[in-house]
């Protein structure tokens, strides 16, 4: 007696891009019968807005129903969503702090569109690897810029002061306006201290960890004063490292070395460990002693774990080296100016300086991740 054959899961409605979709649609109808600023402003008297809610409102239709569902249509969306964006930002320019109902139906209906466009984009595939990253590339991209437009429409729309927080066009004004002061900024925090802290750091944390594995019982000794020195508090290490090395960047370097060492040591040392019995059993065999041992097998298997701690060394470094300045250095720096920059109540530099470490960190980052694909191209996280 043969089983009956499992009928085929009933596929839900109600999935992601379809509620997506009718949400685009339900909030243009909001914005359509709605004030759009304090004033009573009604949609239909800004000709731009009214454009901006009908095209996204056709757009969320086509999805729904199926029509032009293809790279052709999603390129559409994508056009469409960004046209409704500028419009809302340009027109809402002109009655900052006056955002009514249907202004802010309209920015929920955008964004909608904008998280359906990028829905859309992750299905893309291809059998060509260059686009397949072009593509893993252009959805955090899209993220990012979503995040701005929403952030400018909230604090245009609200009218919120600048002090508390600059709108992302104020921002981008500081940095085109004060390029030299960002630069010598980024110069003696990131390329004098980050990178001098990040290498020593990393490479004493590297050959003690050898050594604790060469000589098994500072594995009780060491350990435990690495685990101590990277529960120091970077606030109370700072002044000391300041009256040690001076107020120059010596000390912020000084500083990062210690935060970058504790993650280098306890990484290598399990990464040494990885390797199994077996693999070191066949070595024995071959009649490999330690060394060989070491650069041949371990090492290899321990690139992983040394990476994780390369790649997490990246943003310590220059948080720690930030944070540094702050307790004495020259009149530049990146820490320096955002705490002297809060005290003249110059927030926007202070966000200028911001975005300047967080493109600094990333950038950082990821070049330490490009490394790791090209040391580790074996490792099944790297195939796959």
């Amino acid at each position: 007696m043969t089983a009956a054959p499992a009928k085929p899961a009933r596929k839900s409605r109600f999935d992601m891009p379809a509620i997506l979709a009718w949400g685009i649609v339900v909030l243009v109808v909001i914005g359509l019968f709605s004030p759009v600023f304090k004033p009573d402003i009604s949609v239909m008297e800004v000709p731009r807005l009214a454009i901006a809610a009908s095209i996204l409102a056709i757009a969320g239709v086509r999805y729904e129903l199926g029509f032009m569902r293809n790279w052709f249509g999603d390129l559409a969306l994508g056009v469409i969503t960004a046209i409704a964006a500028t419009f809302l930002l340009g027109t809402i320019a002109h009655h900052a702090g006056e955002a009514g109902l249907g202004y802010w139906a309209l920015v929920a209906a955008t964004w909608a569109s904008a998280w359906l466009f990028v829905e859309r984009l992750a299905s893309w595939k291809s059998a060509t690897p260059l686009f397949n990253r072009l593509i893993n590339l252009a959805i955090p991209a899209l993220f990012g810029i979503t995040i701005l437009v929403l952030w400018q429409a909230v604090v245009t729309g609200f009218a919120i002061p600048k002090v508390l927080l600059p709108a992302p066009s104020e921002i981008w004004l500081r940095l085109t306006s004060s390029g030299s002061i960002l630069w010598a900024d980024f110069r003696q925090t990131f390329m004098k201290a980050v990178l001098f802290g990040y290498a020593a750091g990393c490479a004493s944390g590297f050959l003690i960890a050898i050594l604790v594995d060469r000589i098994p019982f500072l594995r009780r000794g060491l350990l435990p004063i690495g685990n101590l020195v990277s529960a120091l508090p970077i606030v109370g290490v700072a002044p000391i490292m300041v009256m040690w090395f001076g107020f120059d960047w010596p000390s912020k370097a000084a500083v990062v070395i210690i935060m970058t060492f504790f993650p280098m040591l306890v990484n290598t040392v399990s990464g040494l460990a990885a390797s199994d019995a077996m693999q070191r059993d066949l070595m024995r065999t071959y009649a490999a002693g330690y060394w060989q041992t070491l650069f041949k097998l371990r090492l290899p298997m321990a690139m992983p774990f040394i990476f994780n701690a390369l790649k997490i060394n990246s943003t310590l470094a220059l948080i720690g080296a930030i944070v540094a300045e702050f307790f004495g250095t020259p009149i530049v720096g990146m820490g320096f100016r955002i705490s002297t920059e809060v005290g003249r109540m110059n927030v926007d530099m202070v966000w200028a300086e911001i975005a300047v470490a967080a493109l600094a960190g990333s950038v950082f980052y990821g070049v330490v991740a490009l490394i790791e694909r090209a040391v580790t191209f074996w490792h099944p996280s790297i195939r796959g």
